[in-house]
């Protein structure tokens, strides 16, 4: 079984041998598209009369171009899909016209990983324009809290824990296997209060920090995001950013909603580039797009 016409509606970083593979399930040529719509008129006619779509996370698909796009049967996201609210396709509504959504997970989770451990190391040491502390100190007994432990946040405790690192998480939901290996669950206030450093894993949309919890987290203290967007409010963070002692480590993703005058702030540690982005990412990113629409004529 194929469908109609499979369109890659912006850069969706599908690598070459994808979109070959995507060819056998269309009838007519896929068509891609290697940079995001400027409008969601140029976005329906790119998708005209399409049963199937692969999509970035950089495009909305709501509601209106999916009314419009009558022909839909599967959207595919080159993206996470963590939850409905987050999604920048509009899910609920687009299931309930029977159309299939498919997400993909865990594709860029070592990259993030390897990030937030070596840019802790740079910190925690002076290997780097700034140092934590006077003297340099190591991870062994640091209190680091995880804030969100989902598959990257899980992958963080696993890759501390054998540094000897003492662990605290705070999440939606209880993980009692990783409980069982040593990282200790505490509600939100309490993880705040009792870290050093936290680190930031939360879906995109996700405003967890206020001015209250920036108050509680104190001063001396390291925060760190790669998560999609700001899950703080940001003049909060800007505020505490200012205390001495505190620093804001944030790859491209993590720090992409922040104005230029935060990212200028002293101790503000930023960089343009995605953490979770690189050569296996973008393999495995591919080989979970290709997996969810084959898994369609199943």
């Amino acid at each position: 079984m194929k469908f109609n016409k499979i369109v890659c509606v912006d850069h969706t970083k599908l690598e070459d041998w994808a979109i070959e593979e995507l060819q056998e399930f269309s009838e007519a040529k896929v068509k891609v598209y290697k940079e995001s719509p400027d409008s969601e008129k140029e976005l329906i006619e790119r998708i005209g009369d399409a049963e199937a779509v692969i999509v970035s996370w950089k495009t909305q698909i709501p509601e209106n171009v999916i009314k419009e796009c009558s022909n839909l049967k599967y959207i595919g996201m080159a993206c996470s899909l963590y939850d409905d609210e987050s999604a920048n396709v509009a899910v609920d509504f687009a299931r309930k016209q029977e159309i299939t959504v498919k997400g993909i997970f865990d594709y860029g989770d070592p990259g993030v990983i390897e990030f937030i451990i070596s840019e802790l190391i740079r910190l925690l040491h002076g290997f780097g324009k700034h140092q934590w502390r006077e003297m340099p100190v190591e991870l062994i007994d640091k209190k680091i809290g995880i804030i969100g432990l989902g598959t990257t946040g899980q992958l963080l405790a696993e890759a501390l824990l054998p540094l000897g690192a003492d662990l605290y998480y705070f999440s939606r939901s209880r993980k009692k296997d990783c409980e069982e290996k040593g990282v200790k669950y505490l509600e939100l206030e309490k993880l705040l209060k009792t870290s050093e450093i936290i680190s930031l894993h939360l879906p995109k949309n996700t405003r967890l920090l206020g001015k209250e919890e920036f108050k509680t987290f104190g001063a001396g203290k390291i925060l760190i995001n790669t998560s999609l967007g700001l899950p703080f409010k940001e003049g909060a963070f800007a505020n505490w950013i200012k205390s001495e002692g505190n620093f804001g480590i944030f790859d491209g993703d993590g720090g992409a909603s922040l104005s230029k005058d935060t990212k200028a702030l002293d101790r503000v540690i930023s960089y343009t580039k995605s953490a979770g982005w690189s050569a296996e990412t973008q393999k495995r990113l591919s080989e979970k797009v290709l997996e969810n629409l084959k898994s369609y004529f199943k």
